[in-house]
């Protein structure tokens, strides 16, 4: 089976090279990989980057963009794998995913997708906010449509799937500022459902305070919200338990976001 994961990246030296690493690592395993990786004209380091793995690197696309949706886009159109993810620049995949993935989505064919754990790390690769993760993790046994559109419990960096599920879905909704990877899974549960993989992390995805999720969440959980009533209806239930979510979420986050400043 063969796999194409993209990597989109501007101006993100401080970690890219553990990015491409961890990505390329995969390959020891026997993994069928094609790397995409779609800079955005990079005006730091990143070139020199990823001019050191040029030869890992199987498709790179160096051009101006309108941010990571759009480089992601430019990956799909460039992918020819079968199962297919993506890797933002500032975080990790762990040894032997792909391998596992590879396992599950040949016992499945049915499957558009399966996702697994994911850490939340910081700066230097240290667990945190262990929280969030286990929260997330109580919705795995009961992971469906209906629940997913209820809470958004799957983490991207743990996210593969088909390119025919892909193509069927669409795009990544490139007017979204930070929940067009919500706004994509909601599309792909109606190609063929999900395979939760179990057991050890699968990636991890690297917190911190310019991050999207870091510096957006307010919108992020905003716009969540109305990809689930595009999705599921406005009076739909879903749509309701929703509406509570996000505001318990976005309290819990405003509330930390406070912590932070008063401690610094």
């Amino acid at each position: 089976m063969r796999f194409s994961v993209i990597t989109p990246n501007y101006n993100g030296e401080a970690y890219l090279e553990k990015t491409i690493s961890s990505v390329i690592f995969q390959r020891q395993q026997g993994i069928d990989l094609e790397y995409i990786v779609v800079d955005g004209n990079s005006t730091d380091n990143s070139l020199d980057i990823i001019d050191r793995y040029s030869s890992e690197i199987d498709k790179l696309i160096v051009e101006d963009d309108t941010g990571p949706a759009n480089a992601i886009n430019k990956g799909f159109d460039a992918a020819t794998g079968e199962i297919v993810s993506w890797l933002n620049a500032d975080d990790l995949y762990y040894p032997g995913v792909l391998h596992r993935v590879n396992s599950v989505m040949s016992r499945y064919p049915a499957a558009a997708f399966c996702f697994g754990v994911c850490l939340i790390i910081d700066r230097n690769d240290n667990e945190i906010r262990k929280w969030i993760t286990r929260f997330k993790e109580i919705f795995f046994p009961l992971s469906g449509r209906f629940t997913h559109q209820c809470i958004n419990y799957i983490s991207q960096p743990a996210l593969f799937f088909r390119r025919s599920g892909q193509e069927k879905a669409g795009k990544l909704d490139e007017n979204m500022v930070a929940a067009w990877d919500y706004d994509f899974v909601l599309r792909l549960w109606r190609q063929g459902g999900a395979v939760r993989i179990k057991g050890a992390p699968l990636a991890a995805f690297r917190w911190h305070e310019s991050s999207i999720s870091g510096s957006s969440y307010d919108i992020q959980f905003r716009e969540e919200l109305e990809s689930v009533v595009k999705d599921a209806g406005p009076l739909a239930p879903q749509s309701i338990i929703h509406q509570g979510v996000r505001w318990g979420i976005v309290g819990i986050y405003s509330l930390m976001a406070q912590h932070r400043t008063h401690r610094s």
